[in-house]
């Protein structure tokens, strides 16, 4: 907005060109020149713009500006997900800033995936180092020490595990190193049918990672 003096000036040269009285020309001024703040899209995308903003170095107003321009609502889930990877997006929040645009312009409802289905997510912070925590579940024998699960390992590497579990759901882990012998795990646990499916399994998730915290101490 300009200062109250210049304010004054551009309602009376309005005033002269349009013949308005003073109170109308300072309506439309004072309306045209105020700033909108930026669509809130944090409660669709599931996520805050703070914490979204700290890890990506975006907020969701300009993630969502950014893949508007490149056209990511017309895109499948894994070519936007490989698009923000490449912006220098830690893996896991590139999926997490994917699954959150495709909320914010309705490709999915929160929980449920592009194709239809639903998933799980839950995630943990624990007191021990990246390669400790990333152990726990590479190892099938310390894994069956915590999980009530058995897991099929499809894909691994030092960040992620992707795997099939025996009633042909999918589970995804993503590692993130929080320094100071701290790291944290993601879950996503994919394929479910319903919403009840994902609340149950949320709770479970819960289960699991409160035996894994206990067996890592």
């Amino acid at each position: 907005m300009p200062s109250q003096k210049d304010l004054k000036k551009i309602i009376r040269a309005r005033m002269e060109k349009t013949g308005e009285a003073y109170t109308a020309a300072r309506l439309h001024i004072v309306k045209t020149k105020t700033v909108q703040p930026p669509p809130d899209y944090a409660p669709r995308a599931g996520m805050s713009d703070a914490a979204v903003k700290k890890a990506t170095g975006r907020d969701w107003n300009e993630w969502v500006i950014l893949l508007d321009a490149a056209d990511a609502s017309k895109k499948p889930h894994r070519d936007i997900a490989k698009y923000v990877a490449a912006l220098g997006t830690p893996n896991w929040w590139a999926q997490m800033v994917t699954v959150g645009y495709e909320r914010v312009r309705g490709l999915r409802d929160r929980s449920q995936r592009r194709e239809g289905t639903y998933e799980a997510t839950k995630s943990r912070t624990f007191a021990v180092p990246v390669e400790a925590l990333f152990a726990a579940f590479a190892n099938a024998r310390t894994r069956r020490k915590w999980l009530a699960a058995n897991v099929k390992t499809r894909t691994s590497n030092a960040r992620t595990i992707r795997g099939t579990l025996d009633d042909d759901t999918a589970v995804q882990f993503f590692f993130v190193d929080k320094g100071n012998g701290k790291s944290s795990v993601a879950v996503q646990h994919q394929k479910l049918v319903d919403k009840a499916a994902v609340d149950e399994k949320k709770l479970w998730w819960h289960e699991q990672l409160d035996a894994l915290a206990k067996l890592l101490k």
